[in-house]
């Protein structure tokens, strides 16, 4: 079955609460503002359609105030600023995410370890 329920959930308990608060986040209107048709958008929140595209599900993300990286990972998909930043330096960058994964950090140890290369950049 061509779909992603769980994503598509998601997104609709999302852009229902914030409609609950402004009528600007109906699905028609929700659908304009991602670049997308309302009909394509109600067939995605209802698990029939695969999610669109990870700019659009990046634009979903800023306009619903949550984190594009959680809901690109919910849709299978990964940010393209991300893959571009792998290209850069493949080998690197590859054995820095491998190490990490295989060195058993936590998020919590990568969210540590993030804060503090901002604090010295």
């Amino acid at each position: 079955m061509a779909g992603n329920p769980r994503f598509g959930k998601r997104v609709r308990e999302l852009r229902e609460a914030k409609k609950a608060a402004d009528p600007s986040f109906s699905l028609r209107q929700f659908a304009v503002k991602v670049g997308i048709s309302a009909t394509f958008l109600s067939k995605i929140e209802t698990g029939e359609f695969d999610p669109p595209q990870a700019k659009h599900i990046i634009t979903i993300a800023e306009l619903l105030d949550v984190d594009a990286d959680e809901l690109l990972a919910l849709a299978g998909k990964t940010d393209p600023e991300l893959e571009e930043i792998i290209k850069t330096a493949p080998k690197a960058m590859a054995d820095l995410l491998r190490t990490a994964r295989d060195s058993g950090l936590t998020a919590e140890d990568l969210e540590q370890i993030t804060k503090r290369m901002k604090r010295k950049s």
